[in-house]
Parts: C-alpha cells; structure tokens; sequence
C-alpha cells in the first residue's frame, strides 16, 4: 500500500536513505544530515509537482517513493526501502518488486502520468534488469559525477498507453 508521507515519517524516511546500501545505489550519496533533510521536507511537502509516498508492507511502514517534476501528464521518480527492516522481517526481495509495482500503477492510474522516467545506475545491475522486466525502456546512458566518481548512469522511461 502507498499513502502520503507526514511529519511524521520524516526520521524513518532519512533513516532509510542513509542506509549505507541505499547511499551505494543513488545518485546522492553523502549521509543526510536532519537539517538538509527538514528543509527538503520543508519545500518538498507544499510542492505540487512532487508527491512523497510511504510504502507499507503488512501494515507497517517499508519503503518510500518519489514522484517528482510531474508536469503535462510526465514526472520522474524514485524510491527506497527500509533495508534492515525488511531483512530482519525475510521480506525484502518480495517489498522489492511489491514497491515498484505499486509505484508505477499509482503513477497511471492515481496520478493520471502518461510517462515515468527514472535513473538508475549501471553497476545497480538488478534494477536495471527489473526496470526492463516492468517496461522500462533505455532513453540514453550518461556519465555523471557520483560520490566523487565519474559513473555510467542510464536514464529510462515508460509509457502508459490508454487508461
């Protein structure tokens, strides 16, 4: 299930992303620091091209997902999971793919979105075969800076056709 992200959520949310395995796989991967984090919350709650959205798993809070940029029918997006949780609950495989296709089915049928893009990094080799498994098709590959490193990072795209 996704719901909106509160106030509430705002310590499980950073907790998450700073996981050390989360930071490995994202395209910002310094530590999160709680005033970066209130003053992202802070711009991103009254923002209306961005949705936050909590991931929940048999009732408890798992993951979070991003819409973001969303503009004439098209957003970006993004999500992450509650790492240690999930693997202390056996369930992070099944949350895996649960989250993404919650995701994406929010994106067309809650949303209305026409196109969803996202960023993956090359050398994440499991999402990327799960983001073309789900229909998500190659736009281009670009090097970026990451982590201080220059990294191959490819940007995908799905459409949604009829409703």
């Amino acid at each position: 299930m996704l719901r909106p992200a509160t106030d509430a959520d705002l310590d499980a949310m950073r907790r998450w992303r700073n996981h050390d395995e989360v930071r490995r796989v994202s395209l910002t991967q310094h530590e999160i620091s709680a005033d970066e984090h209130a003053a992202w919350w802070e711009k991103t709650k009254s923002d209306e091209t961005r949705r936050v959205l909590i991931y929940e798993r048999d009732g408890v809070p798992s993951g979070v997902v991003t819409f973001f940029d969303m503009t004439d029918g098209k957003a970006w997006w993004g999500y992450y999971l509650d790492n240690d949780g999930l693997a202390e609950r056996g369930a992070m495989f099944p949350a895996w793919i649960s989250i993404q296709r919650e995701a994406v089915r929010y994106a067309r049928k809650e949303l209305g979105l026409t196109q969803l893009d996202g960023e993956t990094l090359v050398a994440n080799e499991s999402a990327v075969d799960f983001n073309a498994r789900q229909g998500f098709r190659e736009v281009e590959r670009y090097a970026r800076e990451v982590g201080g490193q220059t990294v191959e990072v490819i940007h995908s795209r799905k459409i949604f056709e009829g409703k």
